[in-house]
């Protein structure tokens, strides 16, 4: 069975700014389809879809009120299985976004829990609890979510009196799931299953290390880290031990499709947890395939720092007989160009340079890679809306602007010299649900594909070199001796990727001329900023 996933490069698409096809100025499913051959020029394996599934959209789809089925503002289950067709035909695996640690308070059990009585079956389907001190008025413990405030909150029971509370780890929209109640495990069977009868090809796992809490819900000794570091952190509240066995059973229901037609269906988990070694125990080989690994993206840009997350996944995570899942983005995280460089609405100064070199580096490393849409066009995070635009629940309940989303989520440019730029169809259709800045048009893929020196030709390029040489993907590396600032190591039969984080010309490792390089690059020099790939043929 060849095993698709290991070395696979999969794009991340946020359905409602990548591209709109009806003109309410929010993207949709038939404009995923549109993007498609966009997608497959640019040489990915596969797309991860954000969630597309009926909600309120309090958290942008993350409060999921129906798990089986599409929300009208991105389409139906028709529009759905013409995307899934048309991916087929291009050779496009297509991921879903699965949310099981928590749902919509809209959700027709949460409702129904409301209505039920203290200790009613309902009710344990989440995790609702009397509060303490006089009268029940204080929280259950002194959790605080991490999108700011505390992870409770009380409801008025159906005789008008104030009653139980819930927990939520998120937003009071978001009730968490109480997973010790096996209809919840049941019930994402099914989901799993009504998902997997139409095609996909896996799931990406929100909060893979959610789902379990400490079963007697005791106070933390520090109740405000996951707010203050907007981090999974609360050992009582995340990485329980009993998660594991949810992986296990998802992937078994995975092994029975793809013994039907040898194809495997892949889990990738969204797990936050303090070291690669914990990483580790989540892609063991009957759990997750893959789990992705944020140390890189969080790493600063340091050659030394670099090599550390690196190296510690290589021998912590492979070591476990998967592979790494590299991420230097996605949807929640400052763009690259500007976490790079300079905070500026343009993200000028060092910031391009050095995520161009960062995307080479990711490309050349063993294992599979994620790329966040816009990221292969250079886009850099818009830092200046207004704050009468944003819609991130993190600003809703803390009124602080610090690590907000909203930046890395305005919707792309498309062609043109003014906002719609392309994302949405028609003179006459509403304006894109974020504002899109005006220097966007220097970003849009029409421009980018026609510049060889874009970031869009890099990304393809580096693609099309990772498909077309067997020492890139599967496979492992070997440091090189390089000089202070320098990243050097060497795969497989002697391609060497080296990148220099300094500012200034420095030696290469290896001389001869690069066959892909992030910046001008004269033979046998590093400029500061840029990395390359050789041929080793000394």
């Amino acid at each position: 069975m060849h095993r698709w996933w290991r070395d696979a490069v999969i794009y991340q698409v946020y359905v409602r700014s990548f591209l709109d096809s009806t003109g309410d100025g929010i993207g949709d499913l038939a404009g995923v389809r549109a993007g498609l051959p966009y997608l497959k020029k640019l040489g990915v394996d596969g797309i991860w879809l954000s969630p597309f599934y009926p909600s309120p959209q309090h958290d942008h789809g993350y409060d999921v009120a129906d798990y089986r089925d599409v929300d009208p503002v991105f389409g139906d289950l028709d529009e759905f299985d013409r995307l899934m067709a048309a991916a087929r035909r291009l050779g496009i695996r297509v991921l879903l976004d699965i949310v099981p640690n928590h749902c919509s308070s809209e959700h027709p059990w949460f409702r129904e829990a409301l209505a039920a009585p203290p200790g009613s079956p309902e009710r344990a389907r989440f995790h609702f609890a009397d509060g303490r001190g006089p009268d029940g008025a204080e929280p259950p413990n002194n959790w605080h979510a991490m999108f700011g405030g505390p992870a409770w909150t009380r409801i008025t029971e159906a005789d008008g009196r104030p009653g139980q509370w819930y927990l939520h780890m998120f937003t009071p929209d978001q009730p968490d799931w109480n997973w010790r109640e096996p209809e919840i495990a049941a019930e994402f069977d099914r989901v799993l299953r009504f998902w997997l009868d139409r095609g996909v090809d896996g799931f990406r796992i929100d909060v893979a290390a959610g789902l379990y809490k400490h079963p007697a819900l005791p106070d933390s000794d520090d109740p405000e880290a996951d707010a203050r570091t907007r981090d999974s952190v609360n050992p009582l509240a995340w990485n329980q031990p009993e998660v594991h066995d949810v992986w296990r059973h998802w992937r078994s229901v995975c092994e029975e499709y793809a013994a039907r037609d040898g194809s495997e269906r892949l889990l990738v988990g969204e797990v936050s947890v303090p070291t690669a070694r914990e990483h580790a125990r989540y892609v063991r080989p009957d759990e997750l395939h893959q789990a992705f690994f944020f140390d890189l993206l969080g790493a600063p840009w340091d050659a030394d720092a670099f090599r550390k997350v690196i190296a510690e996944a290589m021998q912590d995570i492979a070591g476990t007989g998967s592979t790494v899942t590299w991420v230097l983005n996605n949807h929640d995280q400052v763009r690259t160009v500007t976490r790079y460089g300079e905070p500026t609405p343009e993200g000028s100064g060092l910031g391009p340079a050095r995520a161009r070199a960062a995307a080479l580096l990711m490309l050349a490393l063993p294992g599979a890679a994620y790329i966040y849409q816009g990221e292969e066009l250079g886009l850099p995070e818009v830092v200046d809306l207004p704050d009468d635009v944003l819609t991130d629940p993190i600003f809703r309940r803390t009124g602080s602007r610090a690590r907000i989303r909203d930046g890395c989520r305005v919707p792309l440019p498309w062609s043109g010299q003014a906002s719609p730029f392309g994302f949405t169809p028609g003179a006459e259709s509403a304006k894109p649900w974020l504002p899109q800045p005006e220097y966007f048009a220097e970003y849009a893929t029409d421009r980018a594909l026609a510049d060889t020196r874009s970031f869009w030709h890099l990304y393809r390029d580096g693609l099309q070199l990772r498909a077309a040489l067997a020492q890139l993907g599967e496979g492992e590396l070997r440091w090189l001796d390089s000089p202070p600032g320098v990243l050097g190591f060497v795969r497989g039969d002697g391609l060497v990727c080296a990148v220099n984080f300094g500012t200034s010309p420095t030696p290469a490792p290896v001389p001869g001329t690069p066959l892909l390089a992030s910046g001008p690059t004269p033979a046998g020099i590093l400029p500061g900023s840029t990395a390359a790939w050789w041929i080793n043929d000394l």
